[in-house]
Order: C-alpha cells, then structure tokens, then sequence
C-alpha cells in the first residue's frame, strides 16, 4: 500500500527525487528547452548559461538538433558520425567563421583603444616616445592586413604550378624566395622566385627559368654568402633508398637560363641524416657552415674542407649563428639549447666547449638570435616559443597560442617592426609583440586544416627589394597570397576607378 504525504497529497520528497531520476535523459532535457524557451519570451535581454549535459560513451549531443547520436567505432570515411570527423567538422566551421571575419574591412584592433589617430594625436602631445610609437603603429597595420592572390609568373605558361609548396625562404633583401615543392609521383622540386614592385604599388612574382628535382626529402634551407651577399644556398637532404644524403651549395645562378655569368662555387658533402643547417656571416669564419645531425654537429669550411666535430646526446634539429661573435646556437630533440664558440677545439668528451646550455620540455624545431645577441628565442613540439635572456640562461618572455605536437615548424622574427611570426600545426599563422608578447593577430589558412597544407611564410617590411612594398607573403597548397600594410593595394597595380 502507497504511502501519501497527508499535507500535499503526493509522494514523500524522497520518493519523488527517485522518480525524478528514472526517465531523466527525455523528461529533464525537454522540460530544460522549455524553460530556456520562456526565458527567452519574457526576458529576452537575459543570457542564459548553456546547459551542462553529460558526455555519454559511444555517443555525441548534436546542439542544432537538440538530441544524442551514437558513435561508430573505427575510422570509417563513409561514416559521418566518428569523434574525429566531428572534430574536423567543428574545425573547419571555425576556419570558414574567421575567415569571414578577416575579410572585414574594419578588423579587431590588437590592443583595447588602439588606432591610428590615436597614436598620432598621443605622439604631438609628447605622450608616447618615438620607439614606442612605431613599434604600435606596426601593430595597427598589421591588424588591418588583407589577403590577396599573386599570380606567379613563367616562361612556361602553358604548364601551371599544381604542385603544393612545402617551404619558402626569403634572402636577406627579399629579392628572392627560394621554394621547395612537393611532386605528386613522389619527391621535390626547388627552384627560386623573383619578386619585384612597382611604382603604382603592385607587387608581381616570376619563376627562374630552371626547376631541379629530387627524389629526396629537403629538411633544411638557409642562403649562403660565399662570393656576395645571398649568391648561394645551402640545402640539407635526406637520403632515399640507394641515394645517400648529402648537404649541397647551390649558386643562386644556376637556377636561371637568362644569367651569363659563371655559377661560381657548387659543391656537395655526403653527409647522411642532417636535420637542420646554418651559414656563418661573422667576418673571421666566413665560407663556414654547420650541419645538425644525430648526436653531433660538424662544422665545415666550404673552400678548404677543414672539419670540426662535436658530440652530442641528441640529435640536433635547429641551428643559426650568431653575427659579432663566432658563435653557433643548436636546438636538440631533447629540448636542450647550447652554443658552440667556433673559436674552440671540438671532439672533447667532457663537452666544456658548450658556452652556455638551458633546457625547454619538448624538442626544439626552430632557434634565432635577435641582433642583440644576449637574446635568443626558441619554439618546441609543445607548442611553446620563449625569449631566452642567454647570460642567465633564463626565460623572460613567453608568447603564447601556438599550436605544435610533432611537426617540424620555424619561427620568423622581424625587430625593425618588433614582431614574432609562427604558423602552427593547425595551420593558423599568428603573429606577436616581439616586446610584451600580445598576440596581434590570428590569420587562418585559405585552404582546409591538414597536416600536408601548413603554410609557410615570409614576413618583410621590403618585400621586393630596397624600394619593395612591406607585408606578408604565404604559400599554401600550390598558391601564393599576399598581405600588404597597405590597404590601398592594387592587384596587378590597377588604380581606382580604372
């Protein structure tokens, strides 16, 4: 016999919790829509908290349909409903929702209050310093850059590039991009492209003339100075089936028909497993370079041949070195960052020829010296990228946002304009306040996010030469596309109203 609360006529407040929870997954969920519902009748400027609804194994909630959806195991493609295709589905709703955002004409200032009226009425008024007000005046440009597509120019136009880009590195003027590009049937192409600005503001790219090809993997780029500043670049590869690895010096006029000159140094160092490479500018080692392989580094003269060997406990994965001194910075697998003082003898088992040595957590894809050269930053498979202070060997900065679980990604820095450039694993290029580390700006990709289509970047405030036009230059899958300071840019150098 049921026992009635003789006060209210129901069920104890016991008993009716336990009915409550019994049938809670359809009653709760629709009596919680019609709530919201009234709510939003009644009280239509209050913003209700999203509901809290519990994750179930093997199922997903669909917000737009308001119910539960069974998970299929495996990785099916023909099936639409696995955890990791709905996580791509959410990422590329994000993508396409930025990328309408950042076709906007009025953008999202990078700081709260900041524009360029403001800074120039703050500068008459004697409130801001001279440094302070172009390194902010940086910043408001380069949140108001829009993307445009180049059009890449060729003496073969009857064969279009669709082959996707895998690196570009500009040279220190930026007359120059050198590229690498992945072949459909396997292997690379390199070559190098030539940009060029003109007086109306447009910025036009043209291919050389001669492409080489490889059936190896390029893991390393950088432009060497052997007769003249950039005459040269250096490129690590890695061997493949019967083809040993080696490290090749290019001259950059081998890669064009129309040069008469002599190619002048080409030569090649079979050197297998090197992961990464750098050129020496100081005046008292110049013609030298250095390779990072597994567990040791070399260090070579072109002209002579002479090498010097150091042993390490890691395999060394990114190196630059630094310009006043003779002095090389490495990055491990480990997370170790130690320098070498060219100046001493390599070989010794103790390894006191490191200068100085600090520790990140993960493995270190990218280093660079800033010119002051008692700083040094660094980026990992973290996802982390620090200002290292090399005297104390301490961290004084952090910038964070990047995004990096395994790949092998470079850092750019521009001090002229006091930004930090990285683009991620997720395929977003973000760019920093080299001084405070605020993140400015989050540019997506016009491409879908794969791990095959990480854009690769270069950043100039003279992006075509002395004269060039400042901005930022991205290659992704087999285009090229342009973000001019700017916002009066041309494409093809077209005026208004023509």
């Amino acid at each position: 016999m049921k026992k009635w609360n003789w006060q209210e006529g129901q069920r104890p407040y016991r008993r009716q919790g336990a009915g409550q929870r019994h049938g809670w997954y359809r009653g709760n969920r629709q009596r919680s829509t019609q709530d919201e519902q009234w709510y939003k009748t009644r009280c239509p400027c209050l913003i209700l908290p999203p509901i809290l609804l519990p994750e179930l194994p093997g199922f997903y909630f669909d917000p737009e349909k308001n119910r539960y959806f069974r998970l299929l195991p495996g990785h099916n493609n023909c099936n639409p409903l696995t955890r990791e295709q709905l996580q791509e589905k959410e990422r590329e709703k994000q993508r396409n929702k930025m990328l309408v955002e950042d076709e906007k004409p009025r953008k999202k200032a990078p700081r709260t209050g900041l524009n360029s009226s403001l800074l120039l009425q703050k500068r008459h008024l004697g409130m801001l310093p001279e440094n302070s007000y172009c390194r902010l005046v940086h910043e408001v440009k380069v949140s108001g850059m829009r993307r445009h597509k180049l059009e890449i120019q060729s003496t073969d136009n009857s064969n279009p590039n669709t082959d996707n880009f895998r690196l570009i590195v500009g040279d220190s003027a930026c007359e120059r991009v050198f590229t690498v590009n992945d072949v459909s049937h396997g292997g690379c192409k390199y070559g190098i492209m030539n940009f060029s600005s003109s007086s109306r503001g447009s910025l036009s790219v043209e291919m050389c003339d001669n492409l080489y090809f490889t059936n190896r993997k390029v893991n390393s780029i950088c432009w060497a100075s052997v007769n003249y500043p950039d005459s040269h670049v250096l490129l690590c590869l890695v061997g493949a089936a019967d083809t040993p690895g080696c490290v090749s010096l290019l001259p950059a006029s081998l890669f064009s028909n129309s040069n008469p000159d002599q190619p002048g140094m080409l030569c090649s160092f079979k050197i297998s497993s090197a992961w990464s490479c750098a050129w020496c500018f100081n005046p008292q080692f110049d013609k030298t370079f250095s390779t990072g392989l597994s567990r040791r580094v070399i260090v070579k003269d072109a002209e002579t041949g002479r090498t010097q060997t150091y042993s390490t406990g890691s395999d060394v994965l990114a190196q630059q070195f630094a310009l006043r001194v003779p002095v090389l910075f490495n990055g491990c697998r480990s997370g170790e960052i130690f320098s070498i003082d060219l100046r001493q003898r390599g070989g010794r088992r103790d390894q006191s020829w490191k200068a100085s040595r600090f520790h990140q957590e993960s493995a270190i894809t990218s280093v660079r010296v800033l010119q002051d050269e008692n700083y040094l930053l660094a980026a990992d498979m973290l996802g982390q990228i620090k200002l290292w202070d090399v005297r104390v060997t301490k961290a004084v900065q952090e910038y964070k946002g990047h995004y990096n679980e395994h790949a092998y990604l470079p850092i750019h820095v521009n001090e002229p304009e006091g930004l930090l450039l990285a683009v991620g694993q997720d395929c977003y290029t973000r760019l920093w306040s080299l001084k405070d580390g605020h993140l400015l700006r989050t540019i997506p990709s016009p491409h879908p996010t794969a791990n095959d289509l990480i854009p690769s970047v270069v950043f100039s405030s003279k992006l075509g030469g002395c004269r060039g036009l400042p901005g930022l230059l991205m290659a992704v899958k087999h285009d090229l596309y342009y973000f001019p300071y700017s916002t009066d840019y041309q494409e093809g150098g077209e005026q208004p109203g023509q």
